[in-house]
């Protein structure tokens, strides 16, 4: 059977409740107040089975008080249900309330024409007049008008005939999708514990799932589901289209509140700054100014933002603007999602769009780049969508999952548009750990590696005749960038890309050559000299210091240069060999040790014709660059 939600719109005492009942059978006003002043004032639920289709009905309240209440029930509805009384006609709630039906971008619906049995048949053609008027160039446009009469049933027959083809119409996605669900109110059930209800916006929840608990503060909990009902009805899973009554396993009914979310873990964030596409009706009450403090309506919430234009300093009636929305409490919502803005006095509705990005930094108004970046938000290619969020996630990457929810990429197709976009260069995979990889930008790659270069461009100039420098002191320099196992990654691929030399201790730029003035250039030919006369008993660096005159200070840096032109290897700050002499001494201990149980310092001491005071050294060192290694007292080789 097909599950799809319906939501009733409308003016106050148009009849939406009652007509409701006349469907279903089911009084959908719950609270004492409700039925003692006669008027709904808050959301209220309901069932019907038309055949192939069951609806999940949502009755919302008419009065302007609570057009808060009317919007929290609203989300996830399929289709609406537009409630006009025959001898009332067209009232300011039936305006906004059809106005925030199309800022949700509801898409199927019919209307009904309430209390039809009170007029005459010509009252009827006008109101009908008036309906098509005010309907036009909406999706209720070609909808039918049901003239119906709850207290008579004139039409109720027909209004069910009426959904059920309209409910064949409703073309719903059909790929795997991550399970959300907006709370809309919470209750607490003897011996079970705490009970949350809402539309299932998206995929689909089993008993014995784990969710995120999202608690509209920025933090969020894994809860389990002890138990599922829809309708009255224990189930086993309950899907998109569907109401669900959830009993979480460990949860206090106190600390949960309409306006929270359950879904599946990690797929939201939340978030006190989103960036959106934002439309004021074209009989909209007034323009929207940069800064105008108004009520966000995302989901079952209501939060308090100020609004930032990016691109102009007001959006018009029937014009639309981009924007980033302040907000005084965080939200959890994704990429295309819906929402309305009212006025701060919850008053009038002001306008509504789309969310374009769920979590955003501040963007500077007017930046040119940036506001060509979130444009690209808002194409209809999920690979556009895709680039511009990893642009805007700068050093800090992304996963495919954050694309889910950033760029409202599929589940089931993500890592086929990751793949894709990384074959094409255009992304650029990054592995900071095991099984662990970031999705950059490659403009950000670009930028960080064009700073590592230039930070070893500034020390190369700062000390000319220092052949590399510390690794973790040159990429200190740009720890603002904020992520240390980024910048080593991209370290590493500039030493892939012999753009950088070095290792994991010390690094270069390829092109760089210490700059050795004449004088140090011939005491440098002096050092060289010497140790390739010295064999294993080379001179120590302070034998130098008399021939260095004035250069005593650049000592050690001239060895670094003679190390860096390859003809000395350093052993340890005070004893290098000669290349030539390094090459026969693995020569030597490789012959010596192969086959044999391994030599100890006295042994390697003797091989080379060299002292103690130079064997130990050796031996730590054919031990560092992993050619041998400590058995006890011996060196055996590393195989």
């Amino acid at each position: 059977m097909r599950d799809l939600i319906l939501g009733t719109a409308g003016h106050i005492d148009h009849g939406k409740t009652s007509l409701v009942k006349a469907l279903t059978g089911i009084d959908c006003d719950r609270l004492p107040e409700e039925k003692a002043r006669g008027i709904t004032i808050d959301i209220g639920f309901a069932h019907l089975e038309l055949g192939a289709v069951r609806l999940g009905i949502v009755d919302v309240p008419g009065h302007e008080r609570f057009v808060k209440n009317m919007l929290a029930g609203a989300t996830g509805i399929d289709l609406a249900l537009l409630v006009v009384a025959a001898d009332d006609s067209v009232m300011p709630q039936t305006r906004e309330h059809l106005e925030i039906l199309k800022l949700l971008r509801v898409r199927y619906g019919l209307i009904a024409l309430t209390k039809a049995d009170l007029v005459d048949e010509t009252t009827r053609e006008v109101v009908g007049l008036e309906l098509r008027e005010l309907v036009q160039g909406s999706f209720l446009e070609h909808a039918p008008i049901v003239h119906t009469s709850a207290h008579t049933g004139l039409g109720i027959a027909e209004l069910r005939a009426a959904l059920a083809g309209l409910c064949a119409t409703v073309q719903q996605r059909t790929g795997a999708e991550w399970v959300r669900l907006p709370i809309d109110r919470a209750f607490v059930v003897q011996g079970h514990g705490t009970v949350v209800t809402g539309s299932i916006v998206s995929g689909s929840v089993a008993t014995g799932d784990e969710l995120e608990w999202h608690k509209g503060d920025g933090t969020s909990e894994r809860v389990r589901v002890r138990g599922l009902n829809n309708h009255g009805r224990p189930v086993e899973a309950v899907r998109r289209g569907q109401r669900a009554a959830v009993n979480l396993a460990g949860v206090p009914h106190e600390a949960v509140r309409r306006g929270q979310e359950l879904a599946r873990p990690g797929y939201l964030a939340a978030s006190k700054v989103v960036t959106v596409r934002l439309t004021v009706p074209a009989d909209g009450p007034h323009a929207i100014k940069h800064r105008l403090p108004v009520r966000l309506h995302v989901g079952t919430a209501e939060v308090m933002a100020t609004v930032s234009l990016l691109d102009c300093d007001t959006v018009p009636p029937g014009q639309w603007g981009l924007a980033q929305l302040f907000l005084e409490d965080p939200v959890t919502v994704v990429w295309g999602q819906p929402f309305v803005v009212r006025d701060s006095s919850a008053e009038r509705t002001l306008g509504g769009g789309q969310v374009l990005q769920p979590s955003a930094a501040k963007v500077r108004r007017r930046h040119t780049e940036a506001i060509e970046q979130i444009e690209r938000l808002w194409s209809d290619a999920p690979e556009t969508r895709a680039l511009a969020t990893a642009w805007f996630a700068e050093f800090h990457g992304l996963t495919p999952d954050d694309l889910v929810r950033a760029a409202g990429a599929e589940p089931e197709h993500v890592e086929l548009l990751v793949s894709g976009l990384i074959s094409a260069g255009k992304l650029t995979p990054i592995t900071l750990a095991a099984n662990h990889t970031l999705l950059v930008h490659p403009d950000r790659i670009a930028e960080l590696e064009t700073r590592i270069l230039g930070t070893l461009a500034v020390l190369h100039a700062d000390h000319p005749l220092v052949t590399n420098h510390d690794r973790q002191k040159v990429l200190a320099r740009l720890d603002y960038v904020g992520d240390e196992q980024l910048l080593q990654a991209v370290t590493d691929r500039l030493i892939r890309a012999k753009k950088v030399v070095g290792d994991a201790r010390r690094i270069a730029r390829a092109d760089f050559k210490p700059k050795l003035s004449a004088n140090q250039r011939k005491l440098k030919d002096k050092i060289v000299d010497a140790h390739a006369a010295s064999g294993f008993t080379p001179p120590e660096p302070k034998e130098f210091a008399n021939q260095a005159g004035g250069n005593a200070a650049a000592l050690g840096d001239i060895f670094e240069v003679a190390c860096a032109e390859g003809f000395l290897v350093r052993i340890t700050s005070e004893f290098y060999l000669s290349a030539e002499a390094e090459a026969e001494m693995r020569r030597r201990v490789t012959e010596r040790l192969t086959g044999g149980p391994g030599a100890t310092v006295a042994e390697i001491r003797d091989l080379l014709g060299t002292t103690r005071k130079y064997a130990v050294p050796v031996c730590e060192y054919l031990d560092r660059i992993g050619l041998t290694r400590r058995a006890g007292d011996l060196r055996v080789l590393v195989r």
